[in-house]
């Protein structure tokens, strides 16, 4: 192989984009807005900060420290009293640890460093001037197992109170937070750099690789040169192996990209619909069809859409995503599972909250559409995505 020829086909930067056009300016300008990294304050860090800031002794300082560094995720305190009390190095009183307990559930988010759901909950009812005499607080303190359970009527029976103050009740314990501590993450939050932006230009989809985290690749031209000099053959056998191995990485990385945007290309073909449309038009994809319609193997197109995301009209997806499984539909036709759930939600989204329907009655509405949907297969989709069933979806007015 003439190694000079090959070097100098690669001796240009590895830098450019496969497709028909580039994104355009609003498009950089959105997409790097997106593609921000921000690390969220750690529960702990906010805790000591406001601890910091209060006047607390030096001991109750140290006690405080402790009962932020034993709190969960979620902000609540497992350890006991008694334990924090013999643990900490001052070896404080109990009713030292229980007063610094007691400011501290004074700090934000509302509700943390409690024992318990009801502790937290009431905590957070205080902070709201509702005192334990409300109706709220009552039911959080003696009735919380059948709240969670929405029998309303037997609350108002064991309360003695009409069922309208019960329903009032219940909205205000419901915009309270049971888990303090959901807002402060022990990891970055990364936003999502998409891989490949699908743009419509015209009446067409067109498709532009992300070439912004690649490297600029080429043949050192000094190695070049070397080649065209009089060497040991040890030496030029070594340039050669090297320069072999470094025309490999490129070759491969251009392989990988001209991958991905064949991939991508297939997906807009077999999806246009959803990009048209939004959700409900995804189809039934498998990896098969985009591989039979590309000419590569399966596990190709799998490797080349793992961890991968595109930029479309509809938003960011990962390339996974338009991969779905199906359902039968009227006429012998298939429709796509996210599609599916998409109708589910809005079923549920339409219904009366005062009678919600059950994952049998919204089965028998997809079969109206033509939909062939078991009960139980409605009930997976449904908490799939975390909407809760219809006895605890009841509202009462």
């Amino acid at each position: 192989m003439d190694w000079k020829e090959y070097a100098e086909n690669y001796s240009n930067d590895f830098h450019g984009s496969l497709g028909h056009g580039a994104a355009s300016d609003d498009e950089d300008r959105r997409a790097a807005l997106e593609n921000v990294l921000v690390k969220r304050t750690l529960l702990p860090d906010h805790l000591m900060w406001q601890l910091r800031l209060s006047d607390f002794s030096e001991q109750e300082k140290e006690v405080g420290a402790f009962i932020i560094g034993s709190l969960d995720k979620d902000g609540y305190l497992s350890i006991q009293l008694e334990e924090v009390a013999f643990l900490v190095d001052s070896w404080p009183d109990v009713a030292i640890v229980e007063r610094v307990l007691a400011r501290i559930q004074e700090f934000d988010p509302p509700g943390v460093a409690a024992r318990g759901l009801a502790e937290s909950l009431l905590i957070q009812l205080r902070q709201l001037g509702l005192d334990g005499a409300s109706l709220p607080a009552r039911i959080v303190r003696d009735f919380l197992p059948m709240l969670e359970s929405r029998r309303f009527d037997r609350l108002a029976r064991e309360l003695n109170v009409p069922i309208e103050q019960v329903a009032e009740a219940t909205k205000v314990i419901s915009v309270l937070e049971p888990k303090p501590g959901r807002d402060f993450s022990d990891a970055d939050t990364r936003y999502v750099t998409p891989d490949v932006f699908v743009q419509k230009v015209g009446e067409e989809y067109v498709v532009t690789l992300n070439d912004e985290g690649l490297p600029r690749l080429r043949v050192s031209s000094f190695y070049r040169r070397m080649l065209g000099q009089n060497g040991s053959p040890e030496a030029r056998g070594y340039i050669q192996e090297k320069m072999r191995a470094a025309a490999w990485l490129i070759k491969s990385i251009h392989q990988r990209q001209r991958t991905l945007y064949m991939v991508t290309s297939s997906i807009v073909k077999f999806q246009r619909d959803f990009l048209d449309s939004g959700v409900s038009q995804l189809r039934p994809l498998v990896l098969k069809d985009v591989a039979n319609d590309i000419g590569m193997h399966e596990s190709t197109v799998s490797r080349a859409t793992a961890g991968k995301y595109a930029h479309t009209p509809q938003g960011t997806f990962e390339l996974k995503y338009f991969f779905t499984s199906s359902l039968r539909g009227g006429h012998g036709s298939e429709v796509s599972a996210e599609s599916v759930k998409e109708k589910i939600r809005e079923i549920i989204a339409k219904e009366d909250a005062r009678k919600p329907l059950s994952d049998q009655y919204i089965a028998e509405l997809l079969g109206k559409e033509q939909i062939d949907i078991a009960r139980r297969t409605v009930a997976k989709y449904r908490e799939l995505m975390g909407i809760l069933p219809s006895s605890k979806r009841k509202q009462v007015y």
